[in-house]
């Protein structure tokens, strides 16, 4: 089989880049050709406003590049992972013109809320849900709190909604989690072209010791991610922990704030990901302290690879990956004392991590290893070219 993998890498690489190129790895792996056509926000920087705005809401360069790619190179699906804000909904169209059918991976709330995090302000924001022009991205300036790039976004919505690009140009919707289904079904999406598959680890990383005898949390420093609530959690715990912190964003200057004032915080900054698993696997315990509707939670799952329990806050997709007392442990989504509370029950229950651990990677080798997830991505793509 042949696929068309098309991409806009975001300027810091995260969970989206790694699973886009995890998937594309896996189809190689398996004998598919896999040809990839991407961009990166790095260039965002070089566009002037204008054309920024027109190559959002369509990009003509785009397009062309798809069709060529397409007439060069006989291709079976055209897999579009995440087409915002450079490469546009206009390579749907450039595919079906080749009669190429299209599936869309949904890894964020973009095509149902403009800044696609359901998140503003500190908290979940659910005003665009279900309207058509969603309007309210652009008063509160939701989209890079800007209002004028706000208005791109929510003008690109509204006018693929008209065209009924999302109903006529795409063949199947493919969310990581039951929550992220719902919630596109909860706007108005067909519930009968969104399949769930969720994310997977490939090549698997193996188990770690636990030994290290640290908390760890790996991911974009940002407020959508809970770090306030992790760092207050941390001043909050009468036992101090070891916690290091692996990742960079807008909250660096907060963390290393934190860092030169509790010794027992360590931050790490970006690091490569071997040398984040052999974190991972050495970890105690993971903290996933997001308080946004995570649409997955890849770092979980890799966590859950090496065999690593997750404490999670009990929200969003991250709470169907984690299971209270069995994998980890959940506690209330913003709420400090309630995650130190799990953090301090954790360490004075140590006999309880052991059998933690074990099925921390039973969960990862029932659901989320590569073989099973090629599995339920050749049928998706066979359900696809099934159609009449």
């Amino acid at each position: 089989m042949r696929i068309l993998s098309i991409h806009n890498n975001y300027q810091i690489r995260g969970g989206e880049d790694e699973s886009t190129q995890a998937e594309a790895n896996l189809l190689k792996a398996n004998g598919n050709q896999v040809d990839i056509y991407q961009d990166s926000n790095e260039r965002v920087a070089s566009l002037n406003r204008v054309h920024l705005a027109s190559t959002t809401i369509w990009s003509t360069e785009a397009y062309k590049i798809v069709k060529q790619k397409l007439r060069t190179h006989p291709t079976d699906i055209v897999h579009v992972q995440n087409f915002f804000p450079l490469i546009s909904p206009s390579v749907y169209y450039a595919a079906k013109s080749e009669g190429v059918p299209v599936v869309q991976t949904l890894r964020n709330y973009r095509l149902i809320c403009p800044n696609g995090l359901f998140f503003r302000d500190d908290r979940i924001c659910e005003d665009c849900l279900g309207k058509f022009v969603p309007y309210p991205g652009v008063i509160h300036a939701c989209y890079r709190e800007n209002r004028a790039a706000s208005a791109i976004t929510a003008t690109m919505l509204t006018l693929h909604r008209m065209a009924r690009t999302w109903v006529n140009q795409v063949d199947i919707f493919i969310t990581l989690s039951q929550f992220a289904r719902q919630k596109f079904i909860e706007a108005g999406w067909s519930e009968d072209r969104i399949i769930v598959k969720p994310n997977f680890v490939y090549p698997d990383p193996g188990v770690g010791s636990g030994e290290g005898g640290y908390a760890l949390f790996v991911g974009r420093l940002s407020v959508e991610k809970g770090l306030d609530v992790l760092i207050d959690a941390w001043q909050n715990l009468r036992q101090p922990v070891p916690l290091k912190i692996v990742g960079d964003g807008p909250l660096v200057p907060r963390v290393q704030a934190a860092a030169e004032k509790l010794p027992h915080i360590q931050w790490l900054g970006r690091r490569p990901l071997p040398e984040v698993y052999k974190l991972m696997g050495e970890a105690m315990v993971l903290i996933f302290p997001s308080k946004w509707y995570e649409t997955f939670g890849r770092v979980a799952v890799e966590a859950f690879a090496k065999g690593t329990p997750v404490i999670a806050s009990n929200l969003g997709a991250i709470a169907e990956l984690v299971e209270h007392g069995r994998t980890g442990l959940q506690f209330k989504p913003s709420d400090p004392i309630s995650l130190a509370e799990q953090v301090e029950s954790l360490i004075s229950h140590p006999e309880k991590l052991p059998q933690m651990r074990r099925e921390a990677r039973a969960e990862f080798e029932a659901k989320y290893t590569a073989q099973q997830n090629y599995e339920q991505l050749k049928s998706i793509y066979q359900l696809v070219l099934s159609k009449p």
